[in-house]
């Protein structure tokens, strides 16, 4: 076996459109090759470009996939990013709310800040004085942030770089085209403010020099984020795979959504309502006082709205969530969901008497990913949540 590398990323370059489709029509004459690739990189232009226009005209697409596209995305609404993130092929990198604090709108910064202080000094009272080597000020800022972005808007400006093959960069422009004719005459105020983001989207798109209309989706999809078909039951199923359905805010589905080899949908809900952290939640006051703010954000439509969430995968896909989000090091509300959602389709399988539920029995716990017996956790320090661990933090 030989192995050699024949393309590779440069930062900072931007190759020309004309280069990308000559190294798509290099990779089509794999297909046929009967010497080696540097018989192809080395034959006469005209004839990788006779290639190139037949795959093209063909909709044999997949030789443009070889090529890829990094691009920068400031101020880049947060739906947006969710959008593009569900799709399957891509690799992202984003600005992370637990790790900064998020500039905002006026009235949605004067909530922000004030949760954030309440968040500090409720998980300051909870856990640094048990254990203050632990609960830094740092990492109680984190988790205070994290619990704050709640209350900013799913259209809050993000930052992100995002990689594509340039295949992939003409569906997804195809795709939001098509979204946009789809949500143009919806009379919901969320569906008007993301036809206008979408459309700015196209834009912005329309600057980057790589759009190839023969490369645009021919198989008549949709952007797989929203599920439109609102008056079609959504009907759970259980077994090797399987399709359920919870509620949950924006900014889990944005976390879960990362979990490329299952399937998520959302439905808005016909009446708004908010997730309470659970540290809140022995506090009837504070937790009034959150609901009465969320609901004041409502139109803006904050991260901590809760969704009509439908997933569907393998089940040892889901496993391996269990074994990223079980984790108190991951946000709490993922982490409680994925038990909630390992626990129905275990009871469910064990009903069906299905094998399944055998290979899902040792993640049936309450507990965390470093109890379950085929993961060993690969951080140092202890994480300090010994009640997460057990399956109760609150933060």
């Amino acid at each position: 076996m030989e192995i050699k590398v024949i393309a590779s990323t440069q930062e900072g370059a931007q190759v020309p459109k004309e280069e990308a489709n000559i190294f798509a029509g290099h990779m089509a004459g794999v297909c046929y090759l009967k010497d080696n690739i540097d018989t192809l990189l080395n034959e006469e232009q005209e004839k990788t470009l006779r290639r190139v226009n037949i795959i093209q005209e063909s909709g044999h697409h997949s030789p443009f996939d070889h090529f890829l596209i990094t691009m920068e995305l400031v101020d880049v609404p947060k739906i947006i990013a969710m959008m593009l993130n569900n799709e399957k092929a891509y690799t992202t990198s984003e600005k992370s709310a637990r790790y900064r604090k998020m500039e905002l709108p006026e009235d949605e910064k004067k909530m922000y800040d004030k949760w954030l202080e309440i968040f500090e000094k409720e998980i300051k009272d909870h856990y640094q004085k048990g254990c203050p080597g632990l609960f830094t000020d740092d990492r109680i800022t984190k988790l205070a942030q994290e619990n704050a972005r709640y209350l900013s808007s799913v259209f809050v400006p993000t930052t992100m770089t995002h990689t594509v093959s340039y295949r992939q960069f003409n569906i997804l422009y195809s795709l939001f085209k098509k979204e946009a004719e789809l949500i143009k005459n919806e009379t919901d105020p969320f569906y008007i403010r993301l036809k206008t983001e979408i459309d700015n989207l196209l834009k912005k798109f329309e600057e980057i020099p790589y759009l190839n209309e023969k490369l645009f989706d021919q198989k008549q999809r949709n952007l797989s984020l929203f599920d439109h078909r609102t008056n079609r039951p959504i009907i759970s199923q259980y077994g090797d795979v399987y399709k359920i359905k919870y509620e949950g805010t924006f900014a889990q589905l944005a976390q879960a959504q990362r979990h490329r080899t299952l399937d998520y949908q959302l439905r808005l809900p016909q009446t708004k309502k908010f997730y309470v952290p659970p540290i809140l939640k022995s506090n009837e006051v504070l937790t009034n006082a959150w609901i009465e703010d969320c609901k004041k954000l409502a139109n803006n439509y904050p991260q901590g709205m809760l969704v009509e969430i439908i997933e569907s995968g393998k089940i040892e896909n889901l496993i391996m969530k269990a074994k990223e989000r079980k984790c108190t090091m991951a946000q709490l509300e993922i982490d409680n969901q994925t038990t909630a959602s390992i626990e129905e389709i275990y009871n469910e399988l064990e009903k069906q008497n299905h094998p399944a539920a055998e290979d899902l029995k040792p993640y049936n716990v309450k507990s965390s990913r470093c109890t379950f017996p085929d993961y060993k956790c690969p951080n140092q320090t202890p994480c300090g949540f010994k009640e997460g661990i057990q399956g109760e933090r609150l933060i």
